[in-house]
């Protein structure tokens, strides 16, 4: 005899983040009152520097475009089984083929070259994330190991070229010449207000979506996610669990080179170093919080840029709150909703009453 589960149980999968993230929020509160601050009057900062007026909700969507595109890049080859450290890197070339494109094909093409950079940051991406695959496919290289060494590679190529190679002519500053306006990403900010949001945003929420239908909908995806889930058991059905690695890193790089259109094409409009600024790494937090989800990783990115935007405002307002605790709270985030998932997982269940009983 079975006994129908507890409509409540159905809430489950969206609780345990919730409160998860609850408790990681309590604690900040804790150690913004042992730097010597209100907590409430902080948060209360935090969250109208995040989305207080037009202008600050901007500058939150366009941190989040970053962390979607990268926390897309994190989860997809992750469903195959493998972890890409490597968006940083990959960002860099993408962002590299991007303004390469903008500045010799977009002058004479003008506005007709944006939909060529884009596919050129996303090649560079893949091409980059490309070679690691075929090393671990192929010579059974690690995969993190050689991702990780391939940001460094990255970084150095593009430091020469743009300090010997592409730099503009008469300055130091470690930066191309201005892309021409006609390339620049379409600004959304007049929509909100003043900030460098543009359509990348839609952009990024469009390859959510059709990430979650390539794995769920797709033989192709169905065939990324039983080389991660089983590999035996996949190259037992026939299916080339090497090619659906391949795949799947290479789809990751890709996405992850789109960061370069938010950056360079979206905001800065020229090539310069650092743009990618640690969106690579972070992506690892965003794609385990949103338990490697296209839904859960735009939340998480959500969150992630309001941290970015709010704790700007904050540390302005309220000098004792830090940028430093701003990050200790973003590590608590992912301390709670990433290692410590399953904290209260268990007292929520038994709150929710019985799932089935035979």
């Amino acid at each position: 005899m079975r006994f129908s589960a507890s409509p409540l149980r159905r809430i489950e999968p969206a609780l345990v983040p919730v409160i998860n993230l609850a408790a990681a929020l309590v604690l900040s509160a804790l150690v913004v009152l042992a730097a010597g601050s209100d907590p409430i009057e902080a948060m209360t900062a935090l969250a109208t520097g995040a989305a207080g007026d037009g202008a600050s909700l901007g500058y939150t969507l366009y941190y989040a475009t970053n962390f979607i595109l990268t926390g897309l890049a994190v989860a997809l080859p992750f469903h195959a089984g493998i972890f890409n450290i490597g968006g940083e890197g990959q960002a860099y070339i993408g962002g590299l083929f991007a303004s390469l494109v903008c500045l010799f094909v977009g002058p004479p093409l003008g506005w007709a070259a944006i939909p060529l950079a884009v596919l050129a940051a996303a090649a560079g991406g893949a091409l980059w994330a490309l070679v690691p695959a075929w090393l671990f496919v192929t010579r059974g290289s690690h995969v993190v190991i050689t991702t990780i060494m391939f940001n460094f590679i990255a970084s150095a190529v593009m430091t020469f070229l743009i300090v010997n190679v592409l730099i503009a002519p008469g300055q130091s500053s470690p930066e191309s010449v201005a892309f021409p306006a006609a390339v620049w990403m379409p600004s959304l900010g007049g929509l909100l207000g003043p900030s460098p949001l543009n359509l990348t945003f839609p952009l990024s929420l469009l390859l959510a979506i059709g990430v979650w239908m390539f794995l769920r909908l797709s033989r192709r995806g169905f065939e990324v996610r039983a080389a991660g889930a089983n590999p035996e058991a996949a190259r037992a059905a026939g299916i080339s669990v090497g090619a659906a690695t391949v795949m799947a890193l290479t789809l990751g790089g890709g996405l992850a080179g789109l960061v370069a259109v938010n950056e360079l094409m979206g905001a800065q409009h020229r090539l310069l170093l650092d743009f990618p600024a640690g969106y690579g790494f972070m992506a690892i937090a965003v794609a385990l919080m949103g338990r490697n989800h296209p839904l859960g990783i735009c939340l998480t990115a959500l969150f992630f840029g309001a941290l970015y935007q709010g704790g700007t405002e904050l540390s302005f307002d309220m000098p004792k709150v830090t940028r430093d605790i701003v990050v200790v709270i973003e590590g608590l985030a992912v301390l709670f909703c990433g290692a410590l998932q399953n904290l209260f997982r268990a007292r929520i269940a038994r709150w929710l009453g019985p799932g089935a009983a035979a």
